[in-house]
C-alpha cells in the first residue's frame, strides 16, 4: 500500500462521512423524485450485495477455517452465523425504533423515537460506521479503484439511511445523530492504519456487518410497490454490476 494509495482511503473516509453530515439536508435530493434515487440506490445495493458482499462470505468462511484463533475457528462451518447475527440485530433495532415512535405518537403526540431508543439506534449505527471505515481502510490494498466502487456503493447506501433515520429521530438526528455518524466512519479508519488484525479476524467481522448492510439494504432501498421505480432499479443494479464486473 503506498502513500498515495493511503491518502485516497483517507480521503473516501473524510467523503462518506460529509455524505451523513449532509445527505438529510440536501435539498436537490428532495427535488428528485423518491422513488428514482432510492430504485437506483437500491439497485447498486442488491448488486453489491450478490456481486461482492456474498463472494466476501464464501471467502471468509475459508480464512476462519483456517484461523489459529481458538474463538475465530471455533466458528469453524458457521461465519455465516455472524451474517445472520448482524442482520437480526438491525432488523431488532428497526423494530424498537418504530415501535418508539408509535407510542410517542399516542402518548405524546410525537412523530419521532424515545430518547434513549434514539441513542441506541446511533450508537449500533456509530459501531457499523466505524467497521465499515476499518474496512475501507482494509480495501485500500486492493488498489484505487476497489476503494472507489465501495465508496460508491456505501455514499448511495449511506444516503438512504440517513433518510430513515432522519424520518425515526426527526431533530435528534439533525443536532447529533448524523455528526456521531460522520465521526464513527474517520474513526474506523484510522483505527484500522493503527492495528494488525488476522485475516481470519477481519473475515470474521466483515460477516457480521454484511448480515447489518444486507438487512439496511433490504428495509430502506426495495421500497413499497407504489414508491418504487423498476427501470430505475434495474438500471442501478446492471449499471454497478458492470462495473464490479468489468474493473
Amino acid at each position: 500500500m503506498d502513500v498515495n494509495t493511503s491518502f485516497v482511503g483517507f480521503a473516501l473516509a473524510v467523503c462518506l462521512g460529509l455524505v451523513h453530515v449532509f445527505a438529510s439536508r440536501t435539498q436537490w435530493v428532495r427535488r428528485i423524485p423518491q422513488r428514482w434515487w432510492v430504485s437506483i440506490a437500491g439497485g447498486v445495493s442488491i448488486a453489491y450485495i450478490f456481486l461482492d458482499i456474498l463472494p466476501e462470505l464464501s471467502q471468509a468462511q475459508a480464512e476462519v477455517e483456517h484461523s489459529s484463533v481458538p474463538l475465530v475457528a471455533y466458528l469453524e462451518n458457521h461465519v455465516y452465523i455472524l451474517a445472520l447475527a448482524g442482520l437480526a440485530i438491525f432488523y431488532g433495532l428497526e423494530k424498537l425504533a418504530l415501535r418508539s415512535r408509535s407510542h410517542q405518537q399516542k402518548t405524546k403526540g410525537s412523530d419521532c423515537t424515545h430518547p434513549g431508543v434514539f441513542w441506541l439506534h446511533i450508537s449500533s449505527f456509530a459501531l457499523y460506521n466505524g467497521i465499515l471505515g476499518f474496512l475501507l481502510w482494509e480495501a485500500e490494498s486492493h488498489g484505487l479503484v476497489a476503494c472507489l466502487l465501495l465508496f460508491f456503493a456505501l455514499s448511495l447506501h449511506f444516503l438512504v439511511n440517513d433518510i430513515g433515520l432522519q424520518e425515526h429521530h426527526k431533530q435528534a438526528y439533525d443536532r447529533v445523530g448524523r455528526w456521531i455518524l460522520a465521526a464513527a466512519i474517520l474513526l474506523g479508519w484510522i483505527l484500522g492504519r493503527g492495528m494488525h488484525e488476522t485475516g481470519a479476524a477481519i473475515a470474521a467481522i466483515w460477516a457480521l456487518v454484511a448480515g447489518g448492510i444486507i438487512l439496511n439494504v433490504l428495509k430502506e432501498e426495495l421500497p413499497e410497490e407504489q414508491e418504487s421505480h423498476f427501470g430505475m432499479f434495474v438500471t442501478g443494479a446492471v449499471c454497478y454490476s458492470a462495473l464490479l464486473l468489468v474493473l
